[in-house]
């Protein structure tokens, strides 16, 4: 039975890294699933000045996000991984924490390793606004966590997928 790895993704370079340190420390290896996730957080309805102009919003952060799934659901398939264990997941969280959803998703999916970019806060300002990453870290019930490091970008894993990107 295959491990199942859930990389929690956005569209920052920190989680690129996430993906490309999966990609190059498992890519070619048999036994592993990829499940790549993002969630939208979608803001409160006052941001909004119209539910139309929520809609068109949040159609059109699906679909950019849509997008960067595909093309890093590619980089984990070039990597190694067979195209039939890679798969994308694309939720929407309105009026709960990310790392919420991130947490249901890995239940839901039993992911063995939940993979997650540092996203490089200050202590000051995760105390002020709390970090997905170490919720993830404090509330993750049987499954290893990953936080990679914004720095691994540049390591020789990376290095060697170069060509991925």
């Amino acid at each position: 039975m295959d491990k199942k790895i859930l990389i929690a993704v956005d569209d920052s370079e920190n989680s690129r890294a996430a993906l490309l340190y999966v990609a190059g420390l498992l890519g070619g290896f048999p036994g592993f699933r990829a499940i790549i996730l993002s969630v939208v957080a979608v803001p409160e309805e006052g941001y909004f000045h119209s539910p139309e102009e929520r809609r068109l919003w949040l159609d059109e952060k699906t679909s950019a996000i849509s997008r960067m799934l595909e093309r890093y659901r590619e980089i984990l398939i070039q990597a190694g991984f067979p195209e039939a264990k890679v798969k994308t997941e694309l939720a929407v969280a309105s009026g709960v924490p990310v790392s919420s959803v991130i947490l249901e998703k890995q239940e839901q999916f039993d992911a063995c390793t939940l993979v997650v970019g540092r996203r490089g806060i200050s202590k000051s300002e995760e105390f002020l606004f709390g970090s997905v990453s170490s919720r993830l870290i404090h509330q993750a019930g049987r499954c290893a966590v990953w936080v990679i490091e914004p720095v691994c970008k540049t390591d020789s894993l990376s290095k060697k997928n170069k060509n991925l990107i």
